[in-house]
């Protein structure tokens, strides 16, 4: 993987936060359908702050960095904190991306927004019918 930042390398080689969370209280799974990249993004949120974040992704090397640089991006920030992240933010954390490889970062930032939502939605109270 010549041509990749040594964070990049690092989280590829080295990632971290790997896994799956048990009743997690927000999750998703999302795909790249151009490079059939998929992942699966859990998080466990205690009054509004994201006190643990796991993934399972399966895709290339970037992919794989991606993932464990956002979970380790967003642990202990709040909701509302991680709402800002960004493709680019997680560009930039890895040392930048060409554009071949951005659709990573993309995917990381969709599977966190996805399950920020996930999460507002169990939140909600069910409606009186």
């Amino acid at each position: 993987m010549s041509g990749y930042s040594d964070v990049l390398l690092d989280h590829f080689t080295d990632p971290r936060n790997a896994g799956a969370i048990e009743d997690p209280d927000g999750v998703a799974t999302v795909t790249n359908p151009a490079c059939g990249d998929v992942m699966r993004l859990y998080l466990k949120i205690d009054h509004g702050v994201i006190t643990d974040a796991k993934w399972q992704t399966q895709g290339c090397g970037t992919a794989i960095a991606a993932s464990s640089v956002a979970s380790e991006m967003i642990a202990g920030q709040s909701v509302e904190q991680a709402r800002k992240m960004t493709r680019v933010s997680i560009s930039d954390a890895l040392g930048g991306l060409t554009p071949a490889k951005m659709h990573c970062s993309v995917l990381a930032a969709d599977a966190l927004r996805e399950a920020l939502g996930d999460y507002a939605d169990r939140r909600r109270e069910p409606q009186d019918a």
